[in-house]
């Protein structure tokens, strides 16, 4: 049997190797803001349903990668709720037409999005439901409701408290691009996240 100087020494090493494995903490990655590009003339042309021939850039794709790591921690989130929304932690996704289901893509960019939020339990947030200005507004409304609550749904599946996220449907009542085009109309169909409270 050890003699009792030893054993002590032993748990208070312990102790100390635990603290000092406890202070290392990963520096925060703050992701760039990705923003739907406008159309521009010169680029690939691309055939719309309708069999339209028109000038589009590609949409933006976020990865998984592009989602600053878990490692921030709350006290050392932006203070107010305007530079954590400037800061852009959690990514929009975007649809297709006349479509509420979500793409692969939007599927990653959630993953990502779920991982922060889950990270991060005391934010809550807004999904904003968003259409592009083609078909009646009374349908674009309830398109936009379906599109804001299958992020939720989808979120929710991924652990993300669903009392932390509200869903509004803005229809095509607040488009991101003023064109009437293909270019444009892409980049209204969304779902985008508002920050409320951190």
């Amino acid at each position: 049997m050890r003699p009792k100087w030893e054993v002590i020494t032993l748990i208070v090493l312990v102790f100390a190797a635990l603290g000092l494995a406890g202070c290392s903490r990963p520096k925060p990655v703050v992701a760039p803001e990705v923003a739907p590009p406008a159309a521009e003339s010169g680029m690939p042309a691309t055939t719309t349903p309708s069999g339209e021939a028109v000038q589009v850039q590609k949409e933006p794709t976020v990865t998984t990668a592009q989602i600053p790591e878990s490692g921030v921690g709350a006290s050392e989130l932006p203070t107010s709720v305007e530079e954590l929304n400037k800061a852009g932690f959690v990514k929009d996704v975007f649809f297709d037409t006349n479509r509420a289901d979500l793409r692969d893509d939007a599927r990653e960019i959630l993953a990502g999005n779920a991982a922060w939020l889950n990270a991060h339990n005391s934010v809550k947030i807004l999904v904003e439901g968003h259409c592009d200005e083609r078909n009646t507004e009374e349908y674009n409304l309830a398109l936009g409701w379906k599109r804001s609550n299958a992020v939720k749904s989808y979120l929710s599946s991924l652990g993300v408290d669903a009392g932390r996220i509200d869903t509004i449907s803005y229809g095509e009542g607040r488009p991101i691009a003023t064109g009437h085009d293909e270019g444009s109309w892409w980049q209204n169909r969304r779902a985008r996240f508002v920050v409320v409270a951190r």
